[in-house]
């Protein structure tokens, strides 16, 4: 079987400058720029308190990575997902990287489905790493048609700092609690479409931006990306100083991402932490998959105790001693006394486990519980 036909190379004299500010980024740096944040999606030139149409958010936090054959490595799971409406049409949205603290992606899949009726469209662009290069595998299935997949993919030496959408979102972060860039910052850099492309940041300074009924300083940053064909794709991304977004905007788009909650400003203008995802009502017992997993684990879980339980007997026998003691005291602070119970407890397996262990005493001047 022939391998996937391998795309173009990029001038080496952009991937030079890009890889040298990327081994300016250190570990610390990046650290800070892991943590969760939820926006709200509503239309072009709503106001900030406006309605919500749908929901954006992205997590970054660290995690382990292993592929077939090769050792678990920690890198950074980077993931968004979107939840809206395009042209008046139910849209959704999901991207899932693996990148290591260089801003290397190891493993990036990236999801966009289109509610159509009757025949949605869904559409996955996957990318994997590997020893002699990437692979990209692009899947497209319409309605009930049989999905149809294409494959190519890129030698190792046209990769060098070449960045991926999961990546991008962190070099944003990192940008934007620097407050600063330098000027003409090009990557070398894969779209979405899996196709070579650039990603240019420009800085558009510190503006004035309201947050629900508040108002806030942010830093902005420009950034576009241009494939070899089209027009490019051009994002302004609005930032408070902790690097956490007040505003996601796509040049030609119908709606933007704003954060809504002025309630996580505090006085300085700066951001409280939120949940790591937001909260969905989830009705467990009516998905009949998570229902079935439910019975299937918990059987299982039944199985398991009831073995261990059979395995080890001295468990019955210490509980039933400690329950003995304490209705036999009944101490005012049974923390302590349980504390202090198991503390006098001698290890299992040696002679008169138990019943040798002398029975905590309440303290002095502390009568039973029930006593007048």
């Amino acid at each position: 079987m022939e391998p996937p036909p391998e795309r173009p190379r990029d001038n080496p004299s952009v991937a030079d400058t890009a890889a040298e500010f990327l081994s300016l980024i250190g570990l610390k740096e990046l650290e800070w720029c892991l943590f969760a944040e939820t926006l709200s999606v509503v239309a072009m030139g709503a106001s900030p308190r406006d309605k919500a149409q749908g929901q954006w958010w992205m997590a970054a936090q660290w995690a382990p990575y292993q592929q077939e054959g090769a050792p678990m490595q920690s890198c950074i799971l980077v993931q968004t997902k979107f939840r809206g409406k395009h042209n008046g049409v139910p849209a959704s949205s999901s991207l899932k990287a693996y990148v290591t603290w260089q801003l290397e992606t190891l493993e990036q899949e990236e999801q966009e489905c289109l509610e159509l009726t009757p025949h949605p469209t869904e559409k996955r662009t996957h990318i994997v790493s590997h020893e002699h290069g990437m692979t990209v595998t692009r899947t497209l299935q319409e309605g009930g048609a049989e999905p149809r997949c294409h494959s190519f993919s890129y030698g190792r030496a046209s990769l060098r700092a070449r960045l991926l959408e999961g990546a991008s979102l962190l070099l944003l972060r990192v940008l934007a609690r620097r407050q600063t860039m330098p000027p003409g910052l090009v990557f070398p850099a894969i779209n979405s479409e899996g196709d070579l492309c650039t990603f240019s940041y420009s800085a558009l300074g510190i503006q004035r931006q309201a947050v629900g009924s508040a108002e806030t300083e942010v830093f902005v940053i420009r950034r576009a990306v241009r494939a070899s064909t089209g027009a490019p794709s051009v994002w302004h991304s609005s930032f408070l100083p902790s690097g956490h977004l007040a505003q996601l905007m796509q040049i030609g788009s119908p709606v933007l991402m704003l954060l809504q909650d002025e309630s996580i400003l505090s006085k300085s203008g700066r951001f409280e932490p939120q949940l790591p995802f937001p909260k969905e009502p989830l009705d467990w017992e009516e998905d009949m998959e998570l229902y079935s997993y439910f019975l299937d684990r918990k059987e299982e879980l039944q199985l398991s105790h009831a073995a261990y339980l059979q395995q080890h007997p001295e468990v019955r026998a210490l509980l039933s001693d400690f329950l003995q003691a304490l209705l036999h005291q009944q101490p005012h602070d049974t923390i302590s006394f349980a504390a202090e119970f198991f503390a006098h407890q001698r290890p299992i397996g040696t002679p008169f486990a138990g019943a040798a262990s002398p029975l905590p005493s309440s303290p002095a001047g502390s009568p039973p519980a029930n006593s007048k």
